[in-house]
């Protein structure tokens, strides 16, 4: 088990890697195609549009081929497409070209999550914030690899070297997860498990701060997220009465759309924020940069801590702080005067996105298993990826940096859907 989990970690890794490679080098793509920024924001739906579509289909895909070869094989597929947006001379080729990228990235983000879920439920340990912490890192990896090859290469070049990474890491990795699958995280138990156990230490009850090791009898009755009693409600795949599963789908559709508020801000800045430094505050291609990598270095150590942070101050404390740290650390990114004050405004906002993402789509797999997951999962990436051509059109009608403000709304917003899922 530990071989798998340390290759789950690898791919959550590479996709972090390779999604920030792509994101750094945004505008000199976006030169190369003469793009405005709202020809660029209709490029991007092209991403976006692949992504979903194959997120509305990865989730049966996993169940009939196995998470594991369907990471493998995304991961193969998305180091490959890394190589079509350079490619692009104008607008509508980029669209195409982003169209088949953000398949394989949609098509990846489902199966490796279907995996960690699946680790989660095998080890029954809080790791589930370990695996984003990896993505986090990966796309610090990738964002400052880029800032060092803006100024010496171009993006061909430079995308295919992360491309021959991106295959060596699979192939070395890969064989692990063929070798060694694992069963789908509802076949592992047929119950949803105890907040207190696994799914990452994330579903424990909005204030509770009971450790990992505090757990409740199989066949006690817990409550909302908890084992389920035999005789009554059960999980995956158990029969649920209406009122319960009626309540159950509410709460994922919360807990959706917080994720869906925080991911906005990732993807937002994950795609503008290095043009917002070099177009609004005169940057340079390196330093233009480093605002996705101060976000990214941010976001993983509050991953890191993720776990020991639900403990410690509960769920709703986590999520509400979180987005109100967000919230303040956007708007001086946005609307800062120079180039130091937006670096630590990327930063906060990293801190406050950190955990909001993993615990959204963990409570609602605890509530709802693993249908629950997909459908908050749906929801967060759906935030991720219409976010950019959302600002994109904004930057034409208002100004770039009046549209990135909408990350500060978005998260204020989910601090506020955080504070009233309290109970």
């Amino acid at each position: 088990m530990t071989s798998v989990r340390a290759a789950a970690t690898a791919f959550f890794a590479v996709d972090g890697f390779v999604f920030a490679t792509w994101a750094v080098r945004i505008p000199a793509i976006k030169a190369a195609t003469h793009a405005s920024p709202a020809v660029l924001g209709l490029a991007l739906l092209g991403l976006s549009g692949g992504a979903i579509a194959t997120m509305t289909i990865s989730g049966a895909l996993c169940r009939r081929f196995g998470a594991g070869r369907m990471t493998v094989g995304s991961a193969i597929l998305l180091s490959v497409a890394l190589l079509l947006p350079p490619l692009a001379r104008s607008a509508l080729s980029l669209g195409l070209a982003l169209l088949v990228f953000g398949a394989a990235y949609g098509s990846l983000n489902v199966s490796m999550n279907s995996l960690a879920i699946s680790v989660v439920a095998a080890l029954r340990r809080p790791v589930m914030p370990s695996f984003h912490a990896a993505w986090s890192f990966g796309g610090l990896a990738g964002a400052a690899l880029g800032g060092l090859l803006a100024q010496h290469l171009a993006p061909l070049p430079h995308f295919a070297l992360v491309c021959a990474a991106g295959l060596t890491v699979t192939a070395w990795y890969g064989r692990t997860l063929l070798t060694h699958p694992l069963a789908a995280a509802g076949a592992v138990t047929g119950e949803i498990p105890d907040p207190r156990e696994g799914a990452g230490g994330q579903g424990v009850s909005p204030d509770s701060s009971a450790g990992p090791d505090s757990s409740a009898s199989p066949d006690s009755s817990t409550g909302h997220g908890g084992r389920a009693s035999r005789s009554g409600s059960v999980g995956h795949g158990g029969r649920v009465g209406q009122g319960r599963l009626g309540r159950g789908w509410r709460v994922v559709l919360l807990f959706g759309l917080i994720a869906l508020c925080s991911a906005y801000g990732e993807g937002a800045i994950g795609d503008w924020g290095a043009l917002h430094l070099r177009q609004d505050l005169g940057a340079g291609p390196g330093l233009a940069a480093a605002g996705y990598a101060a976000f990214a270095l941010a976001e993983a150590c509050g991953r890191l801590a993720g776990s020991w942070l639900l403990l410690r101050l509960g769920q709703t404390r986590v999520l509400v702080l979180g987005g109100l740290t967000a919230c303040a650390g956007m708007l001086a990114a946005a609307l800062a005067p120079s180039v130091p004050v937006a670096l630590v405004g990327f930063a906060l906002t990293g801190l406050g996105v950190a955990n909001m993402f993993p615990a959204a789509m963990t409570r609602a797999g605890l509530v709802a298993g693993p249908n629950g997951v997909a459908a908050a999962s749906t929801l967060g990436y759906a935030g991720f990826l219409l976010g950019p051509p959302t600002i994109g059109f904004l930057a034409t009608a208002v100004g770039l940096s009046t549209g990135l403000t909408t990350v500060s709304v978005l998260a204020l917003v989910a601090a506020l859907l955080a504070w009233l899922a309290r109970s």
